[in-house]
């Protein structure tokens, strides 16, 4: 596919819903930013939004804090996060109680990457729940939770094949989960044809797409490389001699993020999460384009009226 194709429908914004990804923040000026990511994005009536979990655990006591936060401070619902790296069962279970104790009712359920980051060899706790189907179950058999998990349209680096793959996510959606959503990509027949495999697998829970708008090309690539998502070459040309020019990139980045959504609504898809890298701009853009807007400026507009 060398490009998107599209049009315009003027009721599109009323047919899409959304959600959000947040990670918890690592310093005060991460936090501030992160802050005035989720005011900006608020007023945009996301479904849910959800908060990492860093390699191995790493980020559990800064998620729970996000968490927190989200629910008191907002209108906002979250979704926390959950990995079995790196953990013995029970203390899994004490932190998806943790997080029912908050309030929280829904989560996203990983396998999870070991500490050592992406690419690293998987080792399953001696004691521990040993995948992300098991996880669910472990979860969906603690109380009725919106449970999300992963999938990876052009199959999870680790996996040998799409069979084994699909074999996960059914076994995932089988003990209970709600929805999966795929990794980021950037060519939409491949999301296509996932989906298709998906449902002759006997897979029927909406797999929602992931959507990264790009706020740095180079770190994207480099990161696609290692998680096995596709670059084409026609997104490369679109960010070609942007690297010094950050407004420019920008206008790039929103208009593709905008040209995929609207491309995968015409193909009859209608819930999409972005991955938002706690940055707003382009985030609010890619949703303004596709007709969701704020419901404070809804909410002016009528008054000028």
């Amino acid at each position: 596919m060398n490009q998107f194709r599209f049009s315009r429908r003027p009721d599109i914004g009323d047919k899409v819903r959304v959600s959000f990804e947040f990670f918890p923040p690592k310093s005060d000026e991460m936090e501030a930013r992160l802050w005035d990511t989720v005011t900006r994005l608020e007023p945009l009536k996301p479904k849910f939004v959800s908060v990492t979990y860093g390699a191995g655990g790493s980020t559990r006591e800064r998620t729970a804090r996000t968490v927190k936060r989200i629910l008191n401070e907002t209108t906002l619902t979250p979704a926390a996060h959950m990995t079995c790296v790196d953990a013995a069962r029970h203390e899994v279970d004490a932190v998806i109680q943790e997080f029912a104790g908050m309030g929280v009712t829904r989560f996203v359920a990983l396998r999870g990457d070991p500490a050592e980051g992406v690419g690293a060899s998987y080792r399953p706790h001696p004691d521990g729940y040993a995948n992300g189907a098991e996880l669910v179950g472990a979860m969906k058999g603690a109380g009725d939770f919106d449970i999300s998990v992963s999938a990876y349209p052009e199959k999870h680096p680790e996996s040998p094949d799409f069979a084994t793959d699909f074999d996960m996510l059914k076994r995932k959606a089988d003990n209970g989960a709600t929805r999966a959503i795929t990794q980021f990509f950037f060519d939409n027949d491949l999301y296509e044809r996932y989906v298709e495999r998906a449902r002759r697998a006997g897979i029927y829970i909406p797999i929602v797409p992931g959507i990264l708008p790009v706020h740095n090309f180079t770190q994207v690539a480099n990161f696609s490389a290692r998680c096995g998502a596709l670059v084409p070459a026609w997104l490369a040309e679109r960010f070609e001699g942007l690297q010094n020019d950050p407004q420019t990139h920008a206008l790039v980045a929103s208009a593709v993020a905008a040209e995929q959504v609207l491309d995968l609504v015409e193909r009859g898809v209608g819930d999409f999460h972005f991955y938002t890298m706690n940055r707003a701009d382009l985030v609010f853009a890619v949703c303004h384009m596709i007709g969701i807007r704020s419901h404070e400026a809804e909410a002016a507009g009528s008054a000028a009226a």
